[in-house]
């Protein structure tokens, strides 16, 4: 338990039912009339839902406990993806409902942050950027470099993503984890 003049970014709230609500930015009003409150932004560890809520000053809330570990993908088994905690060696299996769009760029080796909530995986982050090899794309046509278009290329990982027509198959990338943007080339 905390109170609402406890709040700080990044905390996470148990609200309504349960639910894990994480502390996006929030802000102590004290009106001339009335007593003082605390209007937050409130997102959903789960859905990714923001919402603005409104507490008022000194109420006390639940605040849940987030375990963040840095931990390796190691594999595929099935429709789970096999995580090992790189400290203590354990393996930790997760539903690919709980690494969501990570899946994307998921290769053997990459280290990602895994997010649980008592025993429960909530979602894995990945870093905003990661290198990944162009498994395949079309050549690109000559005469088309100067307009600054764009041609599909699919990644190792079987995501398909909008590259510069200059980039060709085996090339390695910098890809955006959040949007699915090219980054740049990266020089080996």
């Amino acid at each position: 338990m905390a109170s609402t003049n406890d709040l700080k970014n990044g905390m996470v709230l148990k609200l309504e039912g349960g639910q894990l609500w994480s502390v996006v930015e929030f802000q102590h009003v004290k009106p001339g009339k009335g007593p003082a409150f605390v209007r937050t932004k409130l997102k959903n560890v789960l859905s990714g839902k923001v919402v603005d809520k409104t507490f008022n000053a000194g109420v006390k809330v639940d605040t849940a406990t987030i375990d963040r570990r840095e931990m390796q993908f190691s594999y595929m088994d099935g429709e789970y993806f096999v995580f090992m905690d790189m400290e203590t060696y354990d393996q930790l299996m997760v539903d690919r409902k709980a690494v969501g769009d990570a899946a994307n760029f998921l290769i053997e080796g990459f280290t990602a942050q895994v997010a649980q909530h008592e025993g429960e995986v909530l979602y894995v982050e990945l870093p905003a950027a990661v290198e990944l090899t162009v498994a395949e794309t079309e050549p690109g046509v000559q005469g088309d470099r100067s307009t600054g278009g764009t041609k599909p290329a699919t990644l190792e990982t079987g995501h398909q993503i909008q590259v510069p027509l200059f980039i060709t198959t085996g090339e390695k990338i910098k890809v955006d984890t959040r949007t699915s943007d090219y980054l740049g080339r990266v020089n080996s």
